[in-house]
């Protein structure tokens, strides 16, 4: 108790040298605090829209489906199982066909994905309740599609576009099909190069009658390994690619905090130093006076840890109302985040949860008390008799 009075008293002594050290100290802790909330507010936003706009809660695949070869497009369809059509028709799943497709727009060509999608489905966010618009022209066939892609083809709602594609029997065809709607989703792969028409009239455009390539089921959903031949992908797996960039942007936060830390801390080391260069009268009386070197050494540590605790009740006055702003808020983001090609917000909402915080403060502490304990280790090797007489040791 007389380490911690004494230690107060000499920092308040310190006057403007102590609030310099907390001051600097504090803005590294708020940055690493606002840092950290940044990248687990994007997480969180990225994993939930992709759960809602791409993948439900886990997906049901046709054995030959691999979505990173578009070359087994072609051949990833066959009959829905009847235990997968069981849970459509609960409303608990909902099948999804792709067919590779050439589109051309203004008379230009590209490459596009054409997806047949429930117009009933409530599962995925896609707005494919605008694909039951009525029309007496037999050849009319609704499409939507979302912002990216819009601005990539140069289409909006009412063009109509030719587009090709190979049915079941390897047979070329060709349509228009008119865009009835254009969405925005924060998902690029939901949206860029890929056009959303009626499951049913997909599936008579390419002859696949009652086939799909993958399932998405909803959330509660339950589905075992294997449904005759077809292989359940749990959301885990699913969101690994996020994931993975997460975890390396994580390992980014943890340089730039590291280094914020590092110039903060190097100000309390120096002053530690300077403090028993130039108190080493002190030193020695308070060892003539019976105080062991083991408690001059804890007094001194003290004395630089404390610099960590009034950092974090700085950085509370002012750090919280900047946080809490800026989660109210939110962050812009530039337009260019938007061509990533992973989900990213047009506002990314921080997320400060009590485990990052409280992980940031015992990183501060501790990192205080190793460094101010560092410079301390000499006061055990000094005499008291050189001390008093100011002999560097």
């Amino acid at each position: 108790m007389l380490e911690l009075k004494l230690a107060f008293k000499n920092l308040y002594g310190s006057g403007l040298r102590t609030w310099l050290n907390v001051t600097v100290l504090s803005i590294a802790f708020v940055i690493i605090l606002f840092y950290n909330g940044m990248l687990d507010g994007w997480n969180m936003q990225a994993q939930r829209d992709t759960i809602d706009w791409e993948i439900g809660s886990g997906q049901l695949w046709h054995p030959g489906y691999d979505p990173y070869d578009p070359y087994t497009f072609a051949d990833a369809h066959s009959s829905i199982p009847p235990e997968i059509s069981t849970l459509i028709e609960r409303g608990d799943a909902a099948s999804i066909l792709l067919t590779q497709a050439t589109a051309y727009p203004g008379g230009r060509m590209l490459n596009t994905l054409i997806k047949g999608i429930d117009p009933n489905q409530k599962i995925l966010k896609i707005p494919s309740e605008l694909l039951t618009a009525d029309n007496s022209d037999p050849d009319y066939i609704p499409a939507i599609i979302g912002r990216r892609f819009s601005q990539s083809a140069r289409l909006k709602e009412g063009d109509r576009v030719l587009v090709r594609w190979r049915d079941s029997n390897g047979t070329f065809d060709a349509r228009e099909v008119t865009i009835v709607s254009v969405f925005q989703t924060n998902v690029p792969t939901a949206d860029l190069n890929q056009i959303y028409i009626p499951l049913e009239r997909l599936r008579e455009m390419t002859s696949m009658y009652n086939e799909a390539t993958l399932v998405v089921l909803s959330q509660g959903a339950v589905a075992p390994q294997q449904y005759g031949g077809w292989s359940y992908r749990d959301n885990d797996y699913l969101l690994k690619d996020l994931k993975d960039i997460m975890t390396a942007k994580k390992g980014g936060s943890t340089v730039i905090s590291g280094l914020l830390l590092a110039i903060a801390l190097l100000a309390i080391f120096d002053t530690q130093v300077l403090s028993i260069f130039r108190r080493q009268k002190e030193i020695g009386t308070y060892i003539a006076l019976g105080m062991t070197r083991k408690k001059v050494v804890g007094l001194f540590t003290i004395e630089g840890t404390t610099h960590s605790l009034l950092a974090i009740l700085l950085g509370m006055i002012w750090g919280v109302p900047f946080l809490l702003l800026l989660q109210k808020t939110g962050i812009p983001m530039p337009a260019s985040a938007d061509q990533a090609g992973i989900a990213i917000a047009d506002k990314i909402t921080p997320y400060y949860g009590a485990g990052m915080i409280l992980t940031s403060v015992i990183l501060v502490v501790l990192s205080s008390l190793v460094v101010s304990y560092i410079p301390t280790r000499r006061i055990s090797r000094m005499r008291p008799t050189d001390a008093l007489r100011g002999k560097i040791v």
